[in-house]
Formats: C-alpha cells, sequence, structure tokens
C-alpha cells in the first residue's frame, strides 16, 4: 500500500463524474435485467463498464492516470497498490472483462447470446466493485 493523504478537493469533481458514469451503466444494466429481462447483450456490456468507470474513479482519486484498458484485473491490480482489499475483486473482475467484448459483436450466425444467469452474476460482480469503491471514498465524490 502506498502512502496515502486524503484526496485534494479538486479531484472530487473529477471522481464524481466517474461514478457518475459507473453509475448510469449499473442502472441501465439493472433496469435490463431486472425489470425488462432482455437486451441481455448489453445489459452484461454495461455491468463491466460500470466495474471498469468505478475502479478508474478510484484510480482518479489516487492521482493515478487513467488508463486506457477495459482489462478490470489490471484495473484491480493497479488499485491494489493502495487498498489491498481489491485483491478480493480478483473473481468478478475475472468474469467482467470478458463481458467488454464477448456479446458485443457476432462472430457468426449462431453467436451466443448471455443467459439471465450469467447477467446475474455480472450484475452481482459490477456491484461488488462499485459499491466498495463508493464505501472507500469520501462522500462528496458520489454520485448525487
Amino acid at each position: 500500500m502506498k502512502g496515502g493523504s486524503s484526496m485534494d478537493a479538486e479531484l472530487y469533481s473529477t471522481v464524481q463524474a466517474w461514478l457518475t458514469r459507473a453509475k448510469s451503466d449499473l442502472s441501465l444494466a439493472t433496469h435490463s435485467i431486472e425489470e425488462i429481462g432482455d437486451w441481455l447483450d448489453s445489459a452484461v456490456y454495461h455491468c463491466q463498464q460500470a466495474a471498469e468507470k468505478a475502479l478508474k474513479a478510484f484510480l482518479v482519486s489516487q492521482n493515478e492516470s487513467v488508463p486506457k484498458t477495459h482489462d478490470i484485473r489490471r484495473l484491480i491490480e493497479s488499485a491494489r497498490v493502495y487498498r489491498d482489499e481489491f485483491g478480493g475483486f480478483l473473481a468478478d473482475a475475472d468474469l467482467l472483462t470478458p463481458l467488454a467484448t464477448e456479446f458485443r459483436y457476432p462472430m457468426d450466425d449462431e453467436a451466443p447470446m448471455p443467459t439471465l444467469n450469467q447477467a446475474n452474476e455480472a450484475l452481482a460482480a459490477a456491484r461488488r466493485i462499485y459499491d466498495f469503491v463508493l464505501s472507500v471514498l469520501p462522500t462528496e465524490t458520489h454520485p448525487v
């Protein structure tokens, strides 16, 4: 864990912007899965995006540059430098990372779609990461 100081006040709005976008992705996924029960390919993509953006918000809060990656494991490893507890989300990372592309583009006429069970697992994983990030950041950075 790197020696940390509290977040600079000027970072609050940037971190909040990342978290607001993560919350939006999580809300879209939740609505699609729980209310509509359809568009699961888009829903799981938004689960991956919610986790990615939440982790990037945390990294920004630590004055880190935001890497251009969809690799949740890589983001968790970067966040783990500051808070070892992020290591508890590696299984979630392995579940979510492929969802950035796995169902986004059909590879052939019989490209599989995610199941409702896969979508619910992705949503739970994204929520765990998002909620943990919120729990370790100042409330002033949380989406309004």
